[in-house]
């Protein structure tokens, strides 16, 4: 693996195509661009998996999908991504009962170069880790999480980390959204 693109870092620029639709009476719907442009002036959550049709992933990206209000609800678009082809993509939701209803696009990175740019790529296959970032309205990386690939994440952890940063204050070991922060309780 490379060096991980880190917080501070701005988030490398990107277009690529994403599976966004599974409704086969609607065909040519089922793909679109994703670039930049939409994530600008907005909070963001892009999380990785290593690889379609296997057994962790479609367990994390149903879990962000249940959770995908709480992103909308602050503000924060929600990205999810892969090495694999949106062809792939597509075969997988229509597949998997738990993906069919995905509220938020999955990018295919076939290339791997956002994913190789990003320093997440694993030796030797050359997938994605469980790798989740979180950007904020300027493009800036704030929040980095890479797990093994055997290893699945935490949505809630995402959504409390995304709830701290938007903040902008000092929030303390396990601080939830609702809670004071040591700004509040300090008088800073």
């Amino acid at each position: 693996m490379s060096k991980v693109l880190g917080i501070g870092s701005i988030f490398p620029e990107f277009s690529k195509t994403a599976c966004v639709e599974i409704d086969v009476d609607a065909p040519g719907k089922e793909f679109t661009t994703i670039d930049n442009s939409y994530i600008k002036g907005k909070w963001a959550v892009l999380f990785w998996w290593p690889k379609d049709f296997t057994f962790v992933c479609p367990t994390e990206i149903a879990e962000f999908n249940n959770n995908f209000d709480e992103f909308d609800d602050r503000d924060t678009v929600l990205l999810g991504a892969s090495t694999d082809s949106e062809f792939v993509h597509l075969a997988w939701r229509r597949d998997n009962e738990n993906l069919r209803d995905l509220k938020f696009p999955m990018i295919a990175d076939t290339s791997k170069t956002l994913a190789e740019e990003l320093g997440i790529l694993a030796e030797p296959e050359k997938v994605a880790y469980r790798a989740t970032f979180i950007i904020d309205p300027d493009g800036i990386i704030r929040w980095v999480s890479v797990n093994d690939l055997n290893v699945g994440r935490n949505v809630q952890e995402v959504v409390r980390v995304l709830d701290a940063l938007q903040t902008d204050e000092l929030c303390p070991c396990n601080w939830k959204k609702g809670e004071k922060t040591l700004n509040e309780t300090l008088g800073l």
